[in-house]
């Protein structure tokens, strides 16, 4: 892709999600995810409602008036993306591929994240760590992480999410707010998840085409694995072949939401045929209660 291709489309994706970030997502965002707690702020002049216990008692004993402290969130966060690059997330039969939306979600939650001024970093994935982008605040980062998801190359085709959540926790140490994006067509990581949940917020966020679920019934076709490159015939007229191919998808979904439920991790699954928009929303606001 040419710098100014690859410039139209970072403009197109900021116009997009920023605007959604901004009205939709960002005080939904906010409540979402806490910050670590309270800090002091001010003392101000007592007022009828006031918590007693918050009273300065130092300084309505200096000023003879009562006084009380106010205190306010610890705001800063740190977001990390963890973005499965392997070759399967290059596919899709809707109007986008799956790392196409993969892209828009990740801009829309660093658009929210920055607009809370919290902290993006990025670790970019495969079977091996393709690329560490480490935390920082501003518009330009962003469009930085942008640029990297539209135009990274990875060196890998396969996947291996269990290294990825290894390199995290040895590299972030404190705690952080962890997005996992992947179409979790893999198993093994069970381990390092329940280690980073000890730790860490994680979320696992799903990204599934509807033809990952089931194959249609269409006859004979030529099917590539974009991981190894084996190609297979497949007769998707044969029910058995249908069935097995289901129960396939079906036992890597089933793992993920399994492991997660047990490293008490939350999860969001998003579809290709879907807008995004609402599953994101629906999640926030389950997080906010």
């Amino acid at each position: 892709m040419d710098t100014s291709e690859l410039l139209k489309k970072v403009r197109k994706i900021e116009i997009k999600t920023k605007g959604l970030s901004k009205h939709i997502f960002s005080g939904e965002y906010h409540s979402a995810f806490k910050g670590r707690g309270m800090s002091f702020s001010e003392v101000r002049d007592y007022q009828y409602g006031d918590d007693v216990r918050n009273i300065d008692w130092n300084v309505t004993a200096r000023t003879g008036d009562p006084h009380v402290k106010i205190f306010e969130e610890e705001r800063e966060l740190t977001v990390m993306l963890l973005i499965d690059m392997s070759q399967s997330s290059f596919f899709g039969t809707t109007n986008q591929m799956k790392n196409e939306i993969l892209t828009e979600i990740c801009a829309v939650i660093a658009f929210s994240a920055i607009n809370n001024n919290d902290k993006v970093g990025v670790l970019f994935f495969s079977d091996q760590i393709e690329k560490f982008i480490p935390p920082k605040k501003g518009k330009q980062h962003i469009l930085r992480i942008i640029r990297e998801l539209l135009n990274f190359e990875p060196k890998s085709k396969k996947t291996d999410i269990g290294q990825a959540l290894e390199y995290f926790n040895n590299v972030i140490k404190k705690r952080s707010i962890c997005f996992v994006l992947s179409d979790f067509l893999a198993t093994g990581y069970e381990n390092p998840l329940r280690i980073a949940s000890r730790r860490h917020d994680i979320v696992g966020l799903h990204i599934v085409d509807p033809r990952e679920e089931k194959l249609p019934s269409i006859g004979l076709i030529r099917a590539i694995d974009a991981e190894t490159d084996t190609i297979q015939w497949i007769d998707t007229s044969l029910a058995s072949v249908r069935d097995k191919y289901a129960k396939w998808y079906e036992t890597h979904f089933n793992y993920f939401r399994t492991t997660f439920l047990k490293s008490g991790a939350d999860m969001i699954s998003i579809r290709t045929d879907v807008p995004y928009i609402n599953a994101l929303l629906k999640f926030f606001k389950k997080r906010s209660k």
